[in-house]
Parts: C-alpha cells; sequence; structure tokens
C-alpha cells in the first residue's frame, strides 16, 4: 500500500509560479514511477509529468519548458515545478504512483491560474 498526500497547490497570477509536492509512505518509495496528471472541469484526466525511479522524464507537449518534475527518494517525495502558468492550466492536480504490480492515486490538489 502507497498513501500519497499532495500539496502546494492555490491561486496564482497568469506568468506566476507554484511548486506542488506529494509525500508518499507505506512501502518503498523508490521502487514506483511517479506522475502528476491534472483535470480540469469537463475535460479527461490528462498526464502532465512522469519521473521514472532511474530519473527519465516525460512532459505533456502543453507543459514542456513551463515545468519540471523532480523526486527526492530520501524524503519519499515528489515535487512539480509550474512557472510560467497560463490560464488553462487551470485543474486538480493529482500524484500518481506506478509500478509492474500496483498503482495508487493522491486526493488532488487545486490549482487556479487567474488574474
Amino acid at each position: 500500500q502507497v498513501q500519497l498526500v499532495e500539496s502546494g497547490g492555490g491561486t496564482v497570477q497568469p506568468g506566476g509560479s507554484l511548486r506542488l509536492s506529494c509525500a508518499a509512505s507505506g512501502s518503498i518509495f523508490s521502487r514506483y514511477a511517479m506522475g502528476w496528471y491534472r483535470q480540469a472541469p469537463g475535460k479527461q484526466r490528462e498526464m502532465v509529468a512522469l519521473i521514472t525511479n532511474g530519473r527519465r522524464t516525460n512532459y505533456a507537449d502543453s507543459v514542456k519548458g513551463r515545468f519540471t518534475i523532480s523526486r527526492d527518494d530520501a524524503k519519499n517525495t515528489v515535487y512539480l515545478q509550474m512557472n510560467s502558468l497560463k490560464p488553462e492550466d487551470t485543474a486538480v492536480y493529482y500524484c500518481r504512483a506506478v509500478s509492474t504490480v500496483d498503482t495508487y492515486w493522491g486526493q488532488g490538489t487545486q490549482v487556479t491560474v487567474s488574474s
């Protein structure tokens, strides 16, 4: 079992920055690939960024060059640094842990980009 708790969401003006954190507990964190996903009202959940346990990363085209995913295995935490935020980045952001045998989701944190 893995428990995931996201934090760091909030309201920011266009062009601003936020840093999301996802703290994991309950299993061996380094075993899991980690990802950030988001879901805007009326839209399907979409992948934002992924990082493997070997630290290979992948990003959605819409966030490349603006968002950075990273992980600290000593702290069992994955981060999403979001810069140059746009109104279309507004969504609930979810953390996900994935292994070859199981997957877990956090409860989500709201990010609102508005002037």
